[in-house]
């Protein structure tokens, strides 16, 4: 799994879906750009897309961009996840996972499928396929080339 933080909560992606990670320098907003979608930005001439999911993860968004992207793959698509920080990976056996709890309002975190325990630390599982699904409208610039 690679861990990271992002609003300061603790977050897993199972790693067969991570691509890279990358310090995110330099960001292009395109006009009418649907809900989640922050930006683009290029990476070694390649074009990456970059998604904020702290709104749809029920955290606060501050209006700055995150520090660090992690490219996540399903399929032929492709986006750049802004992150505070990845600060380990790690691999978790079954023990190590738990039933995902939905607090608050019905599907207020859809994209999260269980509950990682890393030693004295919780955090939520990001389901890939879900996170795209989030991604409203930007099937087009996600295809890969």
């Amino acid at each position: 799994m690679c861990v990271l933080t992002l609003g300061g909560e603790l977050f897993a992606i199972d790693l067969r879906h991570v691509s890279e990670v990358f310090e995110v320098e330099a960001v292009t907003v395109v006009p009418s750009m649907p809900g989640l979608l922050t930006g683009v930005t290029n990476l070694r001439g390649t074009v990456i897309t970059l998604v904020d999911l702290r709104g749809s993860l029920g955290l606060p968004v501050t209006g700055t961009v995150l520090p660090f992207a992690v490219v996540i793959r399903h399929g032929s698509r492709q986006v750049g996840m802004l992150v505070d920080h990845v600060p380990e990976i790690h691999t978790v056996s079954r023990e190590h996972l738990l039933p995902a709890m939905q607090a608050g309002p019905a599907g207020a975190r859809p994209c999260v499928s269980a509950v990682l325990r890393l030693d004295e630390r919780l955090g939520g599982v990001l389901e890939v396929p879900q996170v795209f699904a989030q991604v409203d409208g930007g099937s087009a610039i996600l295809s890969i080339a």
